[in-house]
């Protein structure tokens, strides 16, 4: 037995425990997966697998902010981890400590001025700071926190962690903010900067609201609005997106994007979001994406094809005449300018002659239906496709004929059954596809 067994036996007298053996049929748990290979801690930094990590802190603010004093940080052009602690602090404690210090500052400077001495300047801008924020807090206007600001660095090689590390100090040292590295607490900073909420360092800094409010990480106001759904993360600074297109005067929106890039999934995540704020969503779904996503959500999937129950006719009214006054802004006239639209799709291209005359059949085949621009008639039972067919057969007029003959697939050829009943469905569910 050797010298460094005997000693190890004096200190401690009980037996080592064996190291555990890894059984080779033991399963897999999540730990096991996610850890990394390895683990290094040196004094000034972390190497984690190949990458090396290095945490900072704050220890110094400047006097005077203004908003978005710390944008040259989050938009740093290198991957950063930031972590802000913030910690509430009792208003009577902060009065009382406050009550004590300009207590300490008043005499020191009555101290001064009977010996004669020259105030100190910064005894007295400290003393005139105390003061405001006692009344300040005083009146309810203020609150006092514990702010906490921390820095983690990656890089891929020391060199790398190194070269980061000073430029990311000039970047606050340009802002009159002191930072320090976590000297032999680099495994405790890399812990504070996780995603997990727990201070190890704890180095904090007395902050009123104001002063904390300047320190709000989502910087990009073009991007961010007060009210709307999340649409994703802006690359620049990492802050969010949230954005309502329905505050605009004008809504619409186009996504344009490479096959495979995500386009539907963007839409169907915005739809989703939109639901949450009880927006009546309509999907037209020619391709049987949103089937799966509509069951889910307990929405109406409507399909609408030959062979279908579900009908859907064209001249419907949206019966909108209790709310019209005049006739001017009546909805047959709304109404006739979209199946305007709508024929031009059916039939093809319109000669100005047509159009004229399709406008005279269209106003004609609801006045036999006993609805005028009068308000008051628009409740009536709309007409149909085959309506308006027999309107043009009866002009006895060529150009008439030709229209007639567009349409006549509709009311008693191949595309029958599309548009030759009434409307039987009904729009009531939040989500209709």
């Amino acid at each position: 037995m050797d010298i460094q067994t005997v000693f190890k036996k004096l200190i401690n007298p009980m037996p080592d425990p064996k190291p555990a053996v890894p059984r080779a049929n033991a399963p897999l748990v999540v730990k096991d997966i996610i850890a990394p290979p390895s683990i290094e801690v040196d004094f000034d930094n972390l190497k984690i697998g190949s990458y090396f990590y290095r945490t900072m802190f704050v220890s110094g603010y400047p006097r005077f902010v203004s908003a978005n004093w710390l944008e040259p940080l989050i938009s740093f052009n290198h991957t950063l981890d930031i972590a802000m602690y913030i910690y509430p602090t009792r208003s009577e404690e902060v009065l009382e400590n406050l009550k004590r210090k300009v207590g300490e500052m008043e005499a020191t400077i009555q101290s001064d001025m009977k010996r004669g001495h020259v105030v100190e300047p910064s005894v007295q801008v400290a003393l005139e700071d105390a003061l405001a924020l006692q009344q300040e807090l005083a009146k309810g206007a203020q609150r006092f926190f514990q702010f906490g600001l921390y820095v983690t660095i990656p890089a891929k090689s020391l060199d790398d962690l190194n070269k980061t590390t000073k430029q990311v100090e000039a970047t606050l040292a340009s802002l009159l903010i002191v930072t320090k590295r976590a000297t032999l607490q680099m495994e405790e900073g890399l812990k504070t900067t996780l995603p997990t909420g727990q201070d190890r360092l704890t180095i904090t800094r007395n902050m009123d609201t104001t002063s904390l409010a300047t320190t709000f990480p989502f910087t990009t106001s073009e991007l961010t609005a007060n009210e709307g759904i999340l649409y994703g993360i802006n690359q620049h600074n990492d802050s969010l997106v949230i954005f309502d297109r329905f505050s605009l005067e004008n809504a619409n929106t186009v996504v344009f994007g490479k096959s495979g890039s995500g386009k539907s999934y963007m839409v169907k995540l915005e739809i989703l979001r939109s639901l949450m704020f009880d927006t009546d969503v309509i999907v037209i779904d020619p391709e049987n994406e949103y089937e799966t996503l509509t069951h889910a959500l307990g929405g109406e999937y409507i399909r609408f094809h030959f062979g279908t129950t579900t009908k859907i006719n064209p001249f419907d009214l949206a019966l909108l005449h209790q709310e019209r006054s005049t006739q001017e802004d009546s909805e047959l006239n709304q109404k006739i300018l979209s199946l305007h639209g709508f024929f031009r799709v059916v039939m093809g291209k319109l000669t100005s002659s047509e159009d004229a005359l399709l406008d005279r059949a269209l106003i004609l085949t609801y006045k036999q239906k006993g609805i005028t621009p009068d308000p008051a008639t628009q409740d009536k039972e709309p007409p149909l496709m085959e309506d308006l067919y027999k309107t043009l057969v009866g002009m006895e007029d060529e150009v008439a004929r030709g229209l007639a003959d567009r349409i006549e697939k509709f009311v008693k050829g191949s595309l029958v059954g599309i548009f030759d009943q009434q409307t039987n469905i009904e729009i009531r569910n939040q989500l209709t596809v």
